[in-house]
C-alpha cells in the first residue's frame, strides 16, 4: 500500500485537502464515476454526514470499504 498523499477537494465552494493512500483515493473515484456524480459532491455528502469526531480522510477511507463490503455481499 502506498503512502498517504495530499489530494485537493472543494466542498461548497471552499477548498481542502486529504490525505489518502492512491488505493482508497482510485477506489473513491471509481465510486463518484460509477454514481454519476463529481467526487467534489460525493466528498461533501460525505464531509456532512461525517459528524465532528471523524476526519474528513478517515471518513472517505471507512465510505470506501462500506462499499466494497456491500460489492463482496
Amino acid at each position: 500500500m502506498s503512502r498517504p498523499i495530499k489530494r485537493s477537494l472543494t466542498l461548497k465552494g471552499h477548498r481542502t485537502s486529504v490525505s489518502l493512500e492512491d488505493e482508497f483515493w482510485a477506489e473513491f473515484r471509481r465510486i463518484a464515476n460509477e454514481a454519476g456524480r463529481p467526487i467534489n459532491d460525493l466528498a461533501a455528502q460525505i464531509d456532512g454526514d461525517r459528524g465532528t469526531d471523524i476526519g474528513l480522510a478517515s471518513a472517505i477511507r471507512l465510505f470506501v470499504l462500506q462499499d466494497l463490503k456491500r460489492d463482496l455481499s
